[in-house]
């Protein structure tokens, strides 16, 4: 039974009429009538239909909480959320809006990521930067770990050549793509030279060198520097006999 209908049964048990009623309770009869038919919309808010039930519970003999609960079930409840009604009676957690990023961790963040990427960059500089000086001659034609010695060509130790050829090509001024064969067409190196480090060739007859970066390196020949041998970017190719 709901709410309205037991509010009527409850006046005509008490044998009661509206306007008895509303005359016991100072609730006009209109709205009686409306609540009778379970319309509570006129009673002024909440607080003031829980007064009046109150006040009808009283007159005509029925435990208020009757009215109350039937009220709070009928009538507040429906205007809950569907989540909050779920939430009451256990059916789901409380929603929990999700946590915002803080600017300041953001930038915390953005920061520590230039941090590494610095420190990237300068391990790498410091990588190319680092001075090797490789020694190739005419019985290690295939360059090996035991013919590079990691230090500065400044300091580092030129062979003497009583015969043949010693070229040494010096990444002075930017890292270059090397290519060096033999008179007889050994590969004696093929790959990059990074700014800063240096290789040496000594063959009996011939040294054949195309030089990526023409621009970016040092040549010496039995000792006497050759000059200029090109430009930035420039691809030139170079040959060098014993005599």
């Amino acid at each position: 039974m709901s709410l309205g209908a037991l509010i009527a049964k409850s006046r005509t048990d008490a044998r009661l009429t509206v306007e008895e009623l509303s005359k016991l309770t100072n609730i006009p009869t209109t709205l009686l009538r409306d609540m009778e038919n379970n319309n509570f919309a006129k009673c002024g808010g909440e607080t003031y239909a829980r007064g009046h039930l109150r006040n009808i519970a009283a007159k005509v003999g029925v435990d208020e909480r009757i009215f109350l609960d039937l009220f709070e079930s009928e009538v507040t409840a429906p205007s809950k959320p569907i989540r909050d009604l779920l939430i009451e009676n256990n059916v789901t957690m409380p929603y929990q809006e999700p946590k915002r990023i803080s600017w300041k961790i953001l930038a915390a963040g953005s920061a520590a990521a230039l941090i590494l990427f610095a420190a990237a960059q300068i391990f790498f500089l410091s990588s190319e930067n680092g001075a090797e000086l490789e020694v190739i001659t005419a019985t290690s034609a295939t360059p090996s770990k035991s013919a590079t010695e990691s230090v500065a060509p400044s300091t580092a130790a030129s062979p003497e050549i009583t015969e043949g050829v010693k070229v040494e090509l010096v990444a002075s001024r930017g890292t270059t793509w090397l290519y060096a064969t033999s008179g007889d067409g050994e590969v004696l190196f093929s790959g990059q030279i990074r700014k800063g480090n240096s290789k040496i060739f000594i063959q009996p007859e011939q040294v054949n060198l195309r030089i990526g970066n023409a621009g970016g390196v040092d040549i010496s020949v039995n000792g006497e520097n050759v000059g200029s041998i090109g430009v930035n970017g420039e691809v030139v190719n170079l040959t060098y006999n014993a005599d």
